[in-house]
């Protein structure tokens, strides 16, 4: 079997390839799982830059820009000339006045993405099974800097899948997965907040397909998310709240 070039497998990750092509890649993966760890990796990178990005491609065209399309080029030189002057300006002054900022991504936010990408895995939603709660908990643990532990929902009809380890936008981030007997996933994203309001009011939040339940609990938040009814996701956040927060 030919090798397959690194841009034909970037192709595949990103759906361009032929139907003839595409057997093709794949038939190779087969024999190459390294290959094909790596470039799942890929996909879920993809996966959440979508999720986070595409929301803005739905967005209204500011009505500024609109009115811009029906004035004239002098209109357009004037504004051209104030954009280069702007620009030069902010250079000769950058780190002088102003000091940009990066407006954090909501945590409840952040939750949903990681489960929209790792509920619908059915060869490696996990990196460690519940199979090895006692070391998962421990190893999370150690790497978030707290003592953690898997809430315990076989009486609500969910089983613990198992976890794994993320990284968020402040640090370390550990996720835990759960799954019912029709085989409906829930995940637990825990993350630390330095720097944020220590707000532990329980909220709830609709993103996109993904209902989440929220709260924040000293330096770490905690997001259960699930795609389920809002009251369905309220009797098992409750349940996960009362267990962490005894």
């Amino acid at each position: 079997m030919k090798t397959i070039a690194e841009a034909e497998l970037h192709a595949y990750v990103d759906g361009a390839l032929t139907e003839s092509d595409r057997a093709e890649v794949e038939a190779w993966l087969a024999s190459h799982p390294e290959e094909a760890d790596r470039l799942r990796a890929y996909a879920e990178q993809n996966a959440l830059l979508r999720s986070f990005y595409n929301p803005v491609l739905d967005e209204p065209v500011p009505a500024t820009l609109l009115a811009a399309r029906t004035r004239e080029w002098r209109g357009y030189a004037a504004a051209a000339g104030i954009f280069a002057l702007g620009i030069g300006l902010g250079w000769f002054v950058r780190g002088m006045l102003i000091t940009p900022q990066i407006l954090p991504t909501p945590l409840a936010r952040q939750a949903a993405t990681a489960h929209v990408v790792y509920s619908p895995e059915v060869r490696h939603p996990v990196e460690v099974t519940a199979a090895e709660e006692e070391h998962l908990v421990r190893w999370l643990s150690k790497r978030l800097g707290t003592a953690l532990k898997a809430p315990k929902l076989a009486s609500l009809g969910y089983e613990l899948v198992g976890g794994r380890l993320l990284s968020g936008p402040q640090g370390p981030v550990a996720h835990f997965m759960y799954q019912d007997a029709r085989g409906q996933r829930l995940t637990l994203y825990v993350s630390r907040q330095r720097g944020e309001p220590r707000d532990t009011a329980f909220r709830f939040s609709q993103e996109d397909r993904v209902s989440v339940f929220y709260w924040v609990d000293g330096n770490f938040g905690y997001a259960l998310s699930g795609e389920v009814r809002r009251d369905q996701l309220l009797r098992v956040a409750d349940d996960v709240y009362k267990q962490l927060n005894p």
